[in-house]
């Protein structure tokens, strides 16, 4: 049994709430897009940011709601007990809980998460109720209306409010359509073959979402480390990467969405130099693996941001190809943008379909340690 996406919609919007922001989850990707739809919906870089947002709208008399997945409840937890709980803000969220109520059905990164949120939502005396239907059991949660009844009696006492959406909960936004990306562009597959021709025994760190599927289809490698979970973070664990291993060359493959979502990464990678560290960001404007909803990318001037960040080189232009060679040639740390189409239909198993996560990792740990062979032009 699932809610209709408009149903839900419609009755947030009774309660007052007729504008939305927040980190598009795919198992809310149906309010995401009637909100948008409408002009109504703001995305933010990160989920502690969203709710900040919805904070100053309530300040200003206008509330709002929050839309995310559990896995980015660590992103909120500050602004939630520093800022709302602190000064009384009644900001409403909507959360889908993901590997709930039996973390082995779904992914592995969200087993932690997943067992814990309404834990931690007890603890830190938040009000929130699960939404019937979905992967929840049988007897377990409420109906939509009971759920924003319960939000209601919050705000009245100056407090916030999570709605827990369980997976299948709700149904998809009727006519549900995706923008029409330009044929001309080169794609997330060309693009991350010809990264794989050209890192040979580099140690290469993947970000989450369809890039770390891609990378594992188009080539497996014990040098890889397939990040899962923790977006946002490539970036950083390269970094880390590269001052562990100086004498190597440490590749990021990173999404525009999640390189947003941790900006301030970019400033410290860039600030430290390492010159072993290429940052290649693939730039599809869009949440892929979510549904495909709009990132903030689209307005960015990536060559301007790389130079202002304080990359040693930066390159933005030409052919996939020729912006890979400029890139991997030049001085570290390097960011090189890709712009790419979306194909939001062209989906591979994740790496740990076929192992657990501690074992691929694991595996990456004792290649990592083992030295590259001797070659030229750079680190390696």
């Amino acid at each position: 049994m699932s809610v209709p996406a408009a149903e839900l919609v419609d009755a947030l919007r009774a309660a007052g709430l007729d504008r939305a922001t927040g980190v598009p989850c795919g198992h809310l990707a149906g309010p995401w897009q009637l909100y948008d739809r409408a002009g109504d919906l703001g995305p933010a870089a990160d989920e502690g940011a969203a709710l900040a947002i919805a904070a100053g709208w309530e300040l200003g008399g206008r509330p709002g709601v929050v839309l995310c997945q559990n896995s980015g409840f660590g992103n909120l937890v500050n602004p939630l007990t520093s800022l709302v709980l602190a000064c009384g803000i009644p900001v409403t969220v909507l959360m889908s809980l993901r590997g709930w109520p039996d973390p082995a059905g779904d992914e592995q990164q969200h087993a932690t998460m997943g067992t814990a949120t309404t834990a931690m939502l007890d603890a830190l005396q938040v009000p929130h109720a699960v939404l019937a239907g979905g992967a929840a059991p049988e007897g377990v949660g409420l109906p939509v209306g009971d759920v924003l009844d319960r939000a209601a009696r919050a705000r009245a006492q100056r407090l916030p409010f999570v709605g827990l959406v369980p997976r299948g909960a709700l149904g998809p936004a009727a006519d549900a359509s995706r923008p029409e990306p330009d044929p001309r562009a080169p794609t997330r597959a060309r693009a991350v073959a010809a990264l794989l021709d050209r890192v040979d025994e580099d140690l290469l760190v993947t970000t989450t979402g369809y890039l770390s599927r891609q990378a594992h289809h188009e080539r497996d490698r014990d040098r890889t480390f397939y990040m899962q979970g923790s977006m946002g973070h490539a970036a950083a664990i390269g970094l880390g990467l590269a001052g562990a291993r100086p004498q190597q060359r440490v590749v990021v493959l990173d999404g525009d969405g999640a390189l947003l979502m941790h900006l301030g990464t970019a400033a410290t990678v860039a600030a430290q130099a390492p010159p072993n560290l290429v940052h290649v960001v693939v730039d599809n404007g869009c949440y892929e693996s979510t549904g495909a909803q709009r990132s903030t990318s689209g307005h960015l001037d990536w060559a301007a941001l790389g130079r202002g960040l304080g990359y040693a080189t930066v390159v933005t232009d030409g052919g996939v190809d020729e912006a890979l060679d400029a890139a991997l040639s030049g001085p570290g740390p390097a960011l090189c943008v890709l712009r790419v189409r979306p194909t939001p239909d062209e989906v591979y198993p994740r790496a740990s379909s076929g192992s657990g996560l501690p074992e691929l990792t694991e595996r990456f740990r004792a290649a990592a340690g083992r030295p590259a062979s001797v070659t030229t032009g750079g680190p390696r």
